[in-house]
C-alpha cells in the first residue's frame, strides 16, 4: 500500500474551535483551549502517524486585523499556512460570516489545494439553521467540501479525519514516526502556564503576558523547571502576583498538575514575574520569543 504524507493547515477566525479540532485529531492537548479569543499565538504542528500515512496538522492563530507588532507576527504564521498546505481546513462556526481579513478569504477561494470547510459547533444549532448555513457557505466558497462537525463533542470528527487521509498526496514521512510535534518541551511548559493565566485573569492582562522557561532539568523521577512570566507594566506584575502571592501560587499549582500529566512524572515548578516593557511591540523581543524573523 502506498504511503501518504502531507501538511494539513487549519485556519479561521478566533475562537471557532481550531485548537479543539487539532487536539481531537492528535489525541494530545498541544494547543491552548479557553473561551477567550486569540489564545493561539504560534503555528503549532501536531503529527498523527499511521502505518501508511503521516498527517502533519498545523494549528494557527485566529485571523484578526493586527493592532500591534505581536499580532502582525501572529498573522505571518497564518500566511505561512497557505504556502505549504496539501489540504486546507477552513473552520467556521454556526452563524459566523467571512474572515475578518478579506485578503485571507480570497486566498481560500482561490486555493489550488483541496479545501475542507468545517462548520463547527453544530451542537448549538437546529436543523433549519444548519441547512441555511450549509447553503450560505456553499455559495460563498463553492470549491470547498462542507462538513458539519462538533469538535468538542466529537461529531463527524472521525469522518473528516478519514477524508483528509484520502486527500493526502503519496509521499514518504516527513518526520520520524514517533514524533508528536515540532515544538520543544519548554514550549509546552510556557503554553500550559499561559493557559492558566488566560483562565484566571481578565481584560488586557493575559494578552500582555509572555512566558520564558529558562531552567529545565529532567531527573529520573522529577523534572525541575523555572519559568518567568513577563508583563509590560509594574501594575500588571502586582495583579499577576496577587495579595500575598495567592494569585501566582494558584497559577503555579494548576500548571504543575497539568505539567505532571503532560510529562508523566513529578514536576517542581518555580514561577517568577518580571516587567519587560512594551515587549509586544519590540521586534527584537518578539524574535527572542520565537514570533518573528523580522529584523
Amino acid at each position: 500500500m502506498a504511503h501518504k504524507a502531507g501538511f494539513v493547515n487549519i485556519i479561521g477566525n478566533p475562537n471557532v474551535g481550531k485548537s479543539t479540532l487539532m487536539n481531537a485529531f492528535v489525541g494530545e492537548r498541544l494547543s491552548i483551549i479557553t473561551s477567550k479569543a486569540q489564545t493561539t499565538r504560534h503555528r503549532i504542528l501536531g503529527i498523527v502517524n499511521g502505518e501508511d500515512f503521516q498527517m502533519i496538522l498545523s494549528d494557527t492563530p485566529g485571523i484578526i486585523k493586527p493592532a500591534y507588532e505581536l499580532q502582525a507576527s501572529m498573522m505571518d504564521f497564518v500566511k505561512s499556512a497557505f504556502e505549504d498546505a496539501d489540504v486546507l481546513i477552513y473552520i467556521v462556526e454556526i452563524g459566523e460570516e467571512v474572515l475578518k481579513d478579506e485578503a485571507f478569504f480570497k486566498k481560500i477561494e482561490n486555493s489550488e489545494v483541496p479545501v475542507l470547510l468545517l462548520l463547527n459547533k453544530i451542537d448549538k444549532s437546529n436543523q433549519d439553521q444548519l441547512e441555511e448555513q450549509v447553503k450560505y457557505w456553499s455559495e460563498k466558497v463553492p470549491t470547498a467540501e462542507i462538513h458539519p462537525i462538533s469538535a468538542l463533542e466529537g461529531f463527524n470528527v472521525a469522518e473528516v479525519f478519514n477524508r483528509i487521509i484520502e486527500l493526502l498526496p503519496e509521499s514518504p514521512a516527513f518526520y520520524p514516526k514517533d514524533t508528536l510535534t515540532d515544538k520543544p518541551e519548554r514550549f509546552f511548559v510556557n503554553e500550559i502556564i499561559r493557559e492558566k493565566i488566560l483562565m484566571h485573569y481578565k481584560k488586557e492582562i493575559p494578552y500582555s503576558v509572555e512566558i520564558e522557561t529558562g531552567e529545565f532539568f529532567e531527573e529520573e523521577k522529577i523534572i525541575r523547571m523555572r519559568s518567568v512570566i513577563m508583563v509590560e507594566r509594574d501594575t500588571q506584575k502586582g495583579i499577576i502576583i496577587g495579595h500575598k502571592g495567592a494569585a501566582l501560587k494558584r497559577v503555579g499549582v494548576e500548571a504543575r498538575k497539568d505539567l505532571e500529566k503532560f510529562f508523566g512524572k513529578q514536576v517542581h515548578l518555580e514561577l517568577y514575574v518580571k516587567v519587560n516593557k512594551n515587549w509586544r511591540s519590540d521586534a527584537s523581543q518578539l524574535k527572542r520569543f520565537g514570533y518573528t524573523d523580522k529584523k
